[in-house]
């Protein structure tokens, strides 16, 4: 049987959460600044192979193209499926993997990733305990295109039956394949623990004969449930994750691979977002050459917000945030560097009573352009987690419309995968 979670919970989402909060940390946005000088975004809706009814969408790219990969189920077997653009054509679709037993969230999506010497890697989830929402990550790797791949593979030993879950998979450096994930294995292990042990951030690599070469500790106590983000950069690997400090302080952190090991952990904002739970809303982080770009959200102040923030030190220091959205937003953030050092920026708006995938491009000096709405007019409230990435000259966007969770879900019930792009030219 298929596990279909929902993880999100709106009134976290919204407008702030039951729990505590300081409201004299939130961000405030940069000085006022002219519009950051760019041309004008025209958003061209986009055909996606993905079918009716397919659900959780990711991108990811390379320097061959875009992979779209897409969850298919039919209520008692989910499929992991992808197609490859290239130019301004998709492959045919292609399927990695098909089960009766795997844990379906629309803010944990599974994962199709091409790696710089060809191969293509993937990774999906599996149930082990219904009741505790146990999963375990499983990986896979083709080299004939997607064609054949091989036994699926775990890259841990732990075999507690707790999460697993959230990569992030980048090119080691040196050639292979380096990801990270939540890892919830102390819940079982620390049972002398008073809040049943802590969510830590855990990562591997594997060289290019697909051996192990590690496994080991990025960071001990995470939030929960907010998704991870990776970026390679001239100064190593950064990660991206919201921190759970002692005094559930839930904010974004990033940590760089160096040496092999993972620095200590630096916070992006001190936003001091004190809250008892997880908001499911994880941060986004870009790259072009030395400088980087960050999205998060926070509800510091009681209300949901977005906002961005550049570094030009590999994640050592940050700029001042600068807010994204206008009124209220329910985060599921995402970004992307431009040759020129801006940065595109996407987040979803909640206004009228719907959920709006916005973006606006960004400079590190403060100033941004006005906000474009992705959706065309009338289009439906967007679900799930919005997804955008550069292919060349383009920002490829996808999201899900219709009803995304629970039963309605697992039988496809109005569910649709749409996309759009924009012209960087």
């Amino acid at each position: 049987m298929i596990l279909r979670v929902t993880l999100l919970a709106g009134c976290i989402l919204v407008a702030g959460c039951s729990g505590q909060r300081n409201e004299q940390s939130a961000p405030t946005p940069a000085t006022k600044a002219p519009p950051a000088p760019s041309p004008d975004m025209t958003v061209v809706p986009l055909v996606v192979p993905a079918t009716a009814g397919a659900s959780e969408p990711q991108l990811t790219s390379s320097s061959r193209g875009t992979i779209l990969s897409w969850i298919e189920s039919n209520g008692t077997a989910a499929t992991l499926k992808f197609a490859e653009r290239t130019g301004t054509n998709w492959s045919a679709p292609r399927t990695v993997a098909t089960g009766k037993d795997w844990f379906l969230s629309d803010a944990d999506m599974p994962t199709v990733q091409r790696l710089a010497n060809g191969t293509l890697v993937a990774a999906w989830y599996r149930s082990t305990e219904v009741q505790l929402e146990a999963y375990d990550t499983w990986l896979a790797y083709s080299k004939d295109e997607g064609k054949t791949w091989s036994a699926p593979f775990k890259p841990y030993k732990d075999r507690t039956k707790t999460q697993h879950g959230f990569v992030s998979m980048f090119d080691q450096p040196g050639g292979g394949l380096g990801l990270v994930w939540l890892d919830a294995r102390e819940w079982e292990l620390n049972r002398d623990a008073p809040d049943g042990g802590a969510v830590m951030l855990r990562s591997a690599s594997f060289d290019p004969s697909w051996k192990q070469t590690s496994d080991q500790i990025v960071n001990l106590r995470v939030c929960d449930c907010c998704q991870t983000s990776v970026v390679t950069t001239p100064d190593g690997v950064v990660v991206a994750f919201r921190d759970r400090s002692d005094k559930e302080i839930r904010d974004i952190h990033v940590t760089r691979l160096a040496d092999g090991k993972w620095t200590d952990a630096q916070s992006v904002h001190a936003d001091n977002w004190e809250i008892d739970s997880c908001p499911v809303n994880g941060p986004a982080v870009s790259a072009f050459g030395g400088t980087l770009a960050a999205a998060w959200f926070t509800a510091a102040s009681g209300q949901g917000h977005a906002y961005a923030a550049f570094s030009r030190d590999a994640g050592r220091t940050w700029s001042d945030p600068i807010r994204l959205d206008e009124q209220v937003s329910t985060g599921r953030v995402d970004i992307e560097m431009v040759d020129d050092g801006t940065a595109v920026a996407t987040w979803v708006e909640f206004a009228n009573q719907q959920s709006q995938m916005k973006a606006r491009k960004i400079a590190a000096t403060g100033s941004a352009s006005a906000p474009i709405a992705i959706q065309g007019a009338g289009a439906g409230s967007v679900g799930g987690f919005p997804r955008m990435v550069r292919q060349g000259d383009e920002l490829l966007f996808v999201w899900s419309e219709g009803a995304t969770g629970g039963e309605h879900a697992e039988h496809g019930g109005g569910v649709q995968v749409k996309g759009a792009s924009v012209s960087l030219k």
